[in-house]
């Protein structure tokens, strides 16, 4: 018979002095990536990549820390590259709704932005003066005066022309006209009608001949005109040329080794030059309280200035760029709009950096799955990513509804890494529905739950663990509370040889042990507050496993832990509660009778049980008709159920416990009450590994201490388990008082040996199994119910009377999953 498990096999400790600390004070805090060598090599293959298209995305369970240590990995990385250039935009004073780019080295874009701003602060003072100065109002007087002096010789020349012919001249609204004259003075409109047809005739002649010499004096006089405003507009554009020609030449000079540069001050000048004429008025002048104009005339400094995108001086190497919310602006930039009286206005000052602006000449890291949720923004990020450039356009625009007048900045040129984090099933469904997906992704890695268990990864999390009390201001941990903390991260993996990476999960441990550690007023945490922080975070989950084991208590629902009985063995179901688990016992039953029904599941046959557990009845069949059926038919009506479960049942995991029910009441041998089963089943009655083994001994551990430990109760466990135990102390210290077992099993036979006392059974040369033994009361059970049919008068239900085969499971189709009615449920698996 199969030996119970030791103690020491129960629970793997991590021995403190091993970790080489007193306290993590003394443990140098680390970022580095915790045994994810898949990981690593992912990374450097990208980061090492010149070609496009070779983009990473880190597949992973969420809470594994892969944001985490994905950036830290590019920090590294970042360190030895060279910062990014800057981002600039300025006027276009060709197109305005195409704003220029400016790319220059970290930090000039900054330092030229300052140098405009100064140069403007100066030529804003200065302008004004400058066309107040008494050089320049003489010399514009002078040409005015000129003018003027002009225009009246030239209207003198006329009157003088038009007296000769016996008419004068006269301003009126419509412009010049012509008066004939009577004595010297000017004729009256009645004098004039009251002249004859001839006379009449006479003055019009004149006064058509004077018209033609009038309009060519007057063409004379406007290019006279014309020319005097050129004179002064050219006076403006000189004393402006003089005023700031000088202050941009210097700035010009720092920057002579940046054409695109310098032929964008080139430009900035010849249009200061050519608006010299809206910088006469100082804002503190009378003209300039006019809103309207006040507007215009701050709009057009405003042309004048830098749009620093990105500084590439504000960081130390490439830069690392986390979005958390990666919207299709966040992610390529926008152009805002401001109101201005009472109208929607835009400028190139305007255009906002996105997160690829930012990580430009860097690392861009996205998590997938907020990126998906994005209207356009995961088509605007592969467009930029094919292109190898950023367009900022208003994403309206790509779906022509675009109501409001904006701006096409030129497109940046793009050089990034993007490294995408996702749960593993989001990238098989971006590999295999987007086809542009893996040409721009080239690079996957998964990032594992579980890392092994050796002395450097427990080293790493005991740098996890210093590196959290360093960031979060946390009481430094003591060398046996961070082997608690192992020890747990191997629970978490439910394995001893691996530890759990799920860093959301054990950081939240960490953060609670300080808190107790703290409240106890101890300047250190121990592994005592590790077990108080674990102890409150089951009681303030485990009200529905409380109120489970009083109903188990209580008799409500029935389990036995003492005593034998036919066909009954207590099964282990496990109970989720969003990020709770628990287990508890559950009466499993069977029943047998002569007939043609074979093994019928109650839990399907009800709608309750799921597919995975109607494929264990079916392997139990499939066991059954392999020992028991070569020579015989089986006769056989058998009925298996989970009592009083009203929820689904799901799993294999308790199709060892109902094969051990099932052969118990075949062979009317008694099973233990005070032992419980897990463990799934193959068709040739070997036992297999299951899931929430931890939970399962400690949920019927819970049921017995409270009914009292008698040293005769326990829990069958496939062998293949062992190495996943990672038990509570308290189960530990009972088995090492003899007051709980644990037994490894790896067959049927050996478990029912354990369950009823009784041999299992070994076939002789023609197959046959002792008589006395467990197989043997099956063998000879199955005879006599196989006798016992044949004989059945009308038993043949359409089939040949003298041996042919009964079915031995209901044939109908397995039935869809129901929807579990409650939370709590158990779900076997």
């Amino acid at each position: 018979m199969v030996a119970s498990l030791s103690a020491d096999r129960l629970r793997r400790l991590c021995d403190s002095a091993s970790l080489g600390f007193e306290t993590t004070a003394e443990v140098s805090a680390s970022d580095d990536i915790i045994g994810q060598p898949r990981a690593r090599a992912a990374l450097r293959l990208a980061l090492g990549m010149t070609t496009s298209g070779y983009h990473i995305f880190i597949a992973g369970p969420a809470g594994t820390g892969k944001m985490t240590a994905v950036n830290a990995f590019l920090d590294e990385a970042a360190r030895g590259r060279p910062s990014a250039n800057d981002t600039c935009y300025v006027f276009n004073f060709v197109d305005p709704e195409h704003p220029r780019l400016l790319r220059l080295p970290p930090g000039v874009g900054r330092q030229l932005s300052r140098d405009l701003d100064q140069l403007l602060t100066v030529v804003r003072r200065q302008l004004p003066r400058a066309f107040e100065a008494d050089d320049y109002v003489n010399r514009r007087d002078a040409l005015l005066k000129e003018l003027d002096e002009d225009q009246q010789a030239h209207f003198a020349a006329l009157n003088d022309l038009a007296r000769a012919r016996g008419m004068a001249l006269e301003m009126t609204p419509a412009g010049l006209a012509l008066v004939p004259l009577v004595n010297g003075r000017p004729m009256q409109r009645e004098e004039f009608d009251a002249l004859g047809s001839a006379d009449r005739a006479s003055w019009q002649l004149k006064q058509a001949e004077l018209d033609g010499e009038i309009s060519r004096a007057m063409k004379e006089l406007r290019q006279r005109e014309a020319a005097a405003r050129e004179k002064l507009t050219q006076l403006d554009r000189d004393v402006a040329l003089h005023t700031v020609g000088g202050l941009i030449e210097d700035v010009a000079e720092r920057y002579a080794g940046f054409p695109s540069v310098g032929d964008y001050l080139s430009a900035v000048l010849q249009d200061l030059v050519t608006q010299a004429d809206a910088f006469r008025e100082t804002p503190n002048t009378p003209g300039a309280a006019d809103p309207l104009q006040a507007l215009q005339r701050e709009r057009t400094w405003r042309r004048y200035r830098v749009n620093v995108l990105v500084d590439g001086s504000a960081t130390a190497g490439a830069p690392v760029v986390l979005e958390t919310n990666p919207t299709y602006s966040n992610l390529l930039g926008r152009v805002e709009h401001e109101a201005q009286l009472g109208v929607m206005l835009t400028d190139f000052t305007l255009i906002r950096a996105g997160a690829l602006h930012r990580a430009n000449g860097g690392y861009l890291v996205l998590r997938a799955e907020d990126l998906l949720r994005q209207p356009l923004a995961w088509e605007g990020l592969k467009r930029a990513l094919r292109n190898r450039e950023i367009v900022v356009e208003d994403p309206t625009e790509t779906l022509g509804i675009s109501t409001v007048r904006t701006l096409h900045p030129e497109a940046v040129p793009l050089d990034v890494k993007v490294v995408l984090t996702g749960d593993p099933s989001l990238f098989q469904l971006l590999h295999g529905l987007d086809p542009d997906f893996p040409e721009l992704f080239r690079v996957h890695s998964d990032f594992s739950e579980h890392i092994p268990r050796t002395l450097e990864n427990e080293n790493a999390l005991a740098r996890f663990v210093s590196r959290l009390c360093r960031d979060d201001g946390l009481l430094a941990f003591s060398s046996d509370g961070v082997a608690a903390v192992i020890e747990y991260a191997a629970r978490l993996a439910e394995d001893a040889e691996k530890l759990s990476v799920r860093f959301g999960t054990l950081a939240n441990l960490v953060r609670e042990a300080s808190y107790w550690a703290k409240q106890a007023e101890f300047k250190t945490v121990s592994r005592e507050h590790v077990r108080k922080a674990l102890a409150e975070q089951a009681y303030r989950s485990g009200l529905i496993e409380e109120n489970l084991q009083e109903m188990i208590a209580d008799g409500t629902l029935l389990v036995d832990t003492s005593g034998a009985v036919i066909g009954q063995v207590n099964g282990l179901g496990v109970y989720s509660y969003a990020d709770y688990r628990f287990a508890l016992p559950s009466r499993i039953t069977a029943t047998v009778g002569v007939g043609r029904d074979g093994v019928v599941d109650v839990e399907r046959e009800a709608n309750l049980g799921g597919r995975i557990h109607s494929k264990g009845v079916l392997i139990l069949v499939g066991f059954l008709m392999d020992r028991f059926a070569q020579n015989q038919p089986l006769a056989l009506a058998a009925r298996l159920t989970f009592e009083q479960s009203y929820g689904e049942v799901d799993g294999d995991s308790a199709s060892s416990t109902e094969l051990y029910a099932l052969l118990s009441r075949l062979a009317d041998a008694p099973i233990k009450q005070g032992l419980a089963v897990t463990g799934s089943v193959n068709q040739r009655g070997e036992v297999q590994a299951i899931g929430g083994v931890n939970e399962k001994i400690e949920g019927f551990f819970a049921t017995c201490r409270a009914r009292g430990l008698t040293g005769e109760q326990g829990v069958l466990i496939p062998a293949a388990n062992v190495r996943n135990l990672m038990l509570s102390e308290e189960v530990v210290a009972a088995v090492r008082d003899r007051q709980f077992k644990i037994y490894p099993i790896t067959t049927i036979d050996e478990g029912i040996e354990i369950l009823t006392g009784v041999s299992a059974g070994r076939p002789d040369e023609n197959g046959h199994f002792p008589d006395e033994t467990i197989n043997g009361r099956v063998e000879s059970r199955l005879a006599t119910m196989g006798t016992a049919f044949r004989v059945t008068p009308g038993s043949t239900n359409g089939h040949d009377r003298a041996g042919s085969q009964p079915a031995i499971a209901n044939p109908r189709p397995v039935p869809p999953h129901p929807t579990r009615a409650r939370t709590g449920d158990p779900k076997i698996d």
